[in-house]
């Protein structure tokens, strides 16, 4: 199954819509001149060099004929992937996983000492002892709905000591309550679709057979209204771009959130099997890396770290990288307790780069998540977050977890937030859905329509600034690889800076209405840096450094 938050989900959001009714310049102020003639994206585009192609990839290919051609790495780099599960057996990534040495596998003994039992490619913080795994959980939302209305259900301002929890209370209440009365109304008109078009896909089977085509459903000339209806509802699904694989995503995207993600009754944590309220507890999960829904974060490995060269597949950006998969995002809301013992792990084990594409709106265990953090600031390990795909500006707006600690003005040095940007330019330039913020974002890297690694030796293109994070984290790892001596706050500064300068460029604000008024802005208003991640640039900058 899908994680269906973390992915963008064109078919859904046609599905949500129905229910309800240039030039850039670069580092040396060079310019390039950037195509605009673009209708589809060009295959594996974010390798490419914006110089050379006019496409504003990353340059990784021309990185490795002109930069690293006969060069050996020093190091091999360790990139942990906290996701949804890696498929570890995957043809494109099983000589790319990390391996745990000093563990035996399936001897059921924690060999290495290190507290997990057969964690010999990474740990599952979201499975029991016994083999179970979570797929489903709740959002955040629905489980601070649930506990502060245990609290303050019923309760006046004025019968409370805690104001400020009492007004968290009243604000969660009314978004989860918004929330729930829209989805369900949205759901209510796709659901009355979703039936009349089983409904006539059935009917018009007995008509025409199981395998009919659409062109013989064109010319098919009903007698009985029952069959026209039919056709009528078919043709409008396909001239709308319905397919079945979309009516059926979307059939299952309001399936989880009415019985899962917004459903204050239902709470999976029973499977993992430990004390979910002791936040210093480390020590549970299985060592299950992939689990019943790995689609995520095997397409997030993928990006980073396939086997370049072998004739199958993809090429990631780095070569010499081992992925130590690590599951704590269920389809649903990671949960703060998962995430710090999932940055623990890998820090503890030995990750040089931590890529974490997820994130949610509310964070009550924050200081847990800033702990682990820290300690993966003074260990010297990068972390490198999805900025999120709600179109909204998160200098303003909620997005966890984030660099910014809590009750402080401080932030992690070690820390690299992505957007996410596309192949096109102007108002196809910046990924509509990409969160954005000047002080928050600090670059932007290829996210949308980038081909990657699925389970079970698939293969298929995605978009979210899920995979701009990775995009950045196998840039981060091939500077660590050539320039091990460099540290992590040293690498996002080298890839802040030698990203390719489109800051004077007009785009689009992701979440704005097209052609109203704002709703084209200068590129440096949505990041730091104004930049997008390049590898060559990077590279060169990073020789240079080491110096």
């Amino acid at each position: 199954m899908m994680n269906l938050k973390h992915f963008v989900l064109p078919g859904v959001a046609a599905l949500l819509l129905m229910s309800s009714g240039a030039q850039a310049g670069l580092q040396q102020s060079q310019q390039v001149k950037m195509s605009d003639t673009l209708t589809t994206a060009p295959e594996n585009w974010f390798h490419l060099d914006p110089a050379k192609t006019g496409v504003a990839g990353i340059s990784t290919e021309l990185a490795y004929k002109e930069l690293l051609k006969g060069k050996e790495p020093k190091e091999e780099v360790i990139v942990a992937v906290i996701d949804s599960g890696v498929d570890v057996e995957h043809e494109d990534l099983d000589d790319k996983v990390w391996v745990n040495e000093d563990e035996v596998a399936g001897n059921g003994v924690d060999d290495d000492k290190n507290g997990y039992v057969d964690d010999v490619h990474g740990w599952n913080f979201i499975g029991g002892a016994d083999g179970q795994n979570v797929v489903n959980d709740t959002y955040e939302l629905t489980r601070l709905y649930r506990s502060l209305s245990e609290k303050y259900k019923g309760k006046s301002a004025a019968e409370v000591s805690n104001k400020e929890e009492y007004a968290l209370y009243q604000e969660v209440k009314q978004e989860f309550e918004d929330r729930v009365n829209q989805l369900r109304e949205q759901s209510a008109g796709f659901l009355g679709f979703y039936a009349r078009y089983k409904q006539a896909q059935k009917q018009m089977e007995g008509a025409l057979g199981e395998d009919f085509t659409e062109e013989e459903l064109k010319d098919f000339e009903p007698q009985k209204d029952a069959l026209k209806e039919a056709k009528a509802v078919l043709q409008f699904a396909s001239m709308n771009g319905l397919t079945e694989e979309r009516i059926e995503e979307g059939n299952e995207y309001f399936t989880n959130m009415l019985e899962y993600s917004f459903n204050p009754d239902f709470d999976p944590r029973h499977i993992v099997g430990d004390d979910y309220s002791n936040l210093n507890e480390r020590y549970y999960g299985n060592n299950d890396v992939e689990g019943p829904d790995a689609s995520h974060g095997t397409h997030v490995a993928g990006i980073i770290a396939a086997e370049r060269n072998n004739g199958i597949g993809i090429d990631g950006i780095a070569a010499p990288v081992k992925i130590m998969a690590i599951r704590a995002v269920p389809n649903g809301d990671e949960r703060d307790k998962d995430v710090a013992n999932a940055i623990y792990y890998a820090v503890d084990n030995g990750a040089d780069i931590i890529n974490m594409s997820f994130g949610k709106a509310y964070s009550p265990h924050k200081e847990v998540v800033d702990a682990a953090v820290k300690y993966a600031e003074e260990k010297g390990v990068l972390l490198v977050h999805a900025a999120g795909n709600d179109g909204k500006n998160i200098d303003e707006e909620r997005n966890f977890p984030t660099k910014r600690f809590l009750n402080s003005k401080d932030k992690a040095d070690n820390w690299l937030e992505v957007g996410a940007s596309s192949w096109g330019t102007g108002t196809k330039f910046v990924a509509d859905f990409s969160n954005y913020g000047r002080e928050t974002v600090d670059v932007f890297a290829p996210g949308v329509d980038i081909y990657s690694t699925l389970p079970d030796n698939e293969y298929e293109s995605m978009s979210g600034t899920s995979m701009a994070a990775p995009v950045t984290s196998g840039v981060a790892a091939l500077i660590m690889a050539y320039y091990p001596e460099l540290s992590a706050e040293e690498v996002k500064k080298i890839i802040m800076k030698s990203a390719t300068n489109y800051r004077r460029d007009k785009v689009n604000l992701p979440g704005a209405e097209p052609d109203s008024a704002g709703s084209v802005v200068r590129f440096k208003k949505l990041s730091d840096s104004g930049k997008v991640v390049n590898v060559y640039e990077a590279l060169e900058r990073a020789e240079k450094k080491s110096r």
